[in-house]
């Protein structure tokens, strides 16, 4: 797949670690600052703890400060977590949650302008460079997605096609007409926008696309190969969270694909035992929190991500990169004793030849005991497969289940488009069980 030309890079995004660490330490230590003295919620809590801004020496010292979660949000909504006037808030985004109240995040001006920095940063990375067309197919509104790659794609010189989610046949159509090099997009749902192409009897790896930049929910390395096989492009996974930031907070280079960068010069990440807080050293599996450096409407301390990865070593840039998030500390199914992780079940859907990667999980409570069901469908191209060979697609995959993650499975299959599509996040867990 030929790609532009690499573009001049960032100088933080060459330089050594000392001059990464210096810059955090320096940043960091504002960022403490700025929290402490302009939100009451941060000066409750760390006093409550013993610290003070004036405690961080080293970067290692902000292990000593309390940790921030979406209940820190949720207490102080809507807006008690902002640490600048309310009329110098230019935009307010809020995540929808699963229960409760929306998490209410802000931005000044100069946060939207880093923001768009860093969406455009990562779009480069991907391989995006001015003048190509960006197709967004990431919703738009209180949902970070949309307006953040577009910002994003503007700031590097992009042609932006706004489209948003949702009207699939008419995203393929104008994926023909406008012809774009990039396409930004949940992994779950340009597999969809795949099968409406395969439904008209078109083939998607015909298009003008070049790059996927995918991101909003985990995916695995089966799952990139999937879409570029069946798009002939490069995929590549850009990280965010709205707390944070929003889309852009880490993104894949295109020339490694190994791992989201994170951009180190305006997040601090960590990786901690998600059970007992402690911090971990790098290369070792735990949740992922953040401290941002530069955010001035809603600055994050020690923010835990629930994401569940590792910190690896810098490779095509200084900053160091994050491994495939395999799930999250708060969405684990804890099955008959067994940990599982959607992940996993989706690594298994992938390696079967007659399955495509659409499915869903049902836990339900049967007695005392849970039950797991996967929910799968047929490839299109074997839809009309033996009642046999549904059954033997069925065994294989309860099988590899159970020998590669330790869980009994009742596995059905479902015809194509059995499973509902979504347009946005993927929803993969219905849980049945009672509360």
């Amino acid at each position: 797949m030929k790609l532009n030309q690499p573009q001049e890079l960032d100088a933080i995004e060459i330089a050594s670690r000392d001059e990464i660490a210096a810059l955090q330490l320096a940043r960091m230590r504002t960022s403490l600052a700025h929290a402490y003295a302009h939100v009451g919620h941060y000066k409750a809590k760390f006093d409550a703890a013993g610290v003070h801004p004036g405690d961080l020496r080293e970067l290692s010292d902000i292990a000593k400060f309390p940790f921030t979660t979406k209940a820190d949000l949720r207490e102080t909504y809507p807006f008690g977590m902002f640490a600048v006037p309310r009329e110098q808030v230019v935009r307010i985004h809020a995540s929808s949650g699963t229960t409760g109240k929306p998490t209410v995040v802000g931005y000044t001006q100069r946060d939207i302008d880093n923001w768009a920095d860093l969406v455009a940063r990562s779009i480069r990375a991907a391989g995006g460079r001015r003048g190509d067309k960006v197709h967004v197919s990431y919703g738009y509104g209180l949902f970070t997605g949309g307006l953040g790659a577009h910002y994003g794609a503007e700031r590097l010189g992009c042609t932006v096609i706004p489209f948003g989610g949702g009207q699939t046949e008419r995203q393929v159509q104008l994926i023909i007409d406008f012809k774009p090099e990039i396409i930004m997009v949940t992994p779950s749902y340009i597999l969809a926008i795949a099968d409406e192409f395969e439904r008209q009897g078109l083939d998607p790896a015909k298009t003008s696309l070049k790059v996927g930049i995918h991101g909003a929910e985990p995916w695995t390395d089966a799952m990139r190969g999937e879409i570029e096989q069946r798009f002939n492009i490069e995929a590549v996974d850009i990280y965010g969270l709205s707390e944070v930031m929003g889309p852009g907070v880490a993104s894949e280079c295109v020339e490694t694909k190994d791992g989201p960068v994170i951009w180190e010069d305006h997040f601090y990440p960590e990786i901690i035992d998600p059970v007992t807080g402690r911090v971990l050293p790098d290369g070792e599996l735990g949740e992922l929190v953040f401290t941002s450096l530069t955010k001035e409407a809603l600055p994050m301390i020690r923010y835990r991500t629930r994401d569940l990865t590792r910190l690896l070593p810098p490779t095509s840039r200084s900053m160091r990169r994050m491994g495939k998030i395999t799930g999250r500390s708060d969405d684990m199914l804890i099955i008959r004793g067994v940990n599982v992780f959607p992940s996993q079940i989706e690594e298994m859907v992938l390696k079967q030849s007659c399955l495509s990667p659409h499915y869903m999980l049902e836990v339900s409570r049967q007695g005392h005991l849970d039950e797991l069901a996967v929910l799968v469908e047929m490839k299109p191209g074997i839809a009309d497969a033996s009642e046999s060979m549904r059954q033997q697609c069925a065994q294989d995959l309860q099988h590899h289940i159970k020998s590669y993650i330790g869980v009994s499975t009742r596995v059905s299959i479902v015809d194509h488009g059995g499973i509902e599509r979504s347009v946005g996040k993927a929803k993969r867990v219905i849980d049945k069980r009672p509360k």
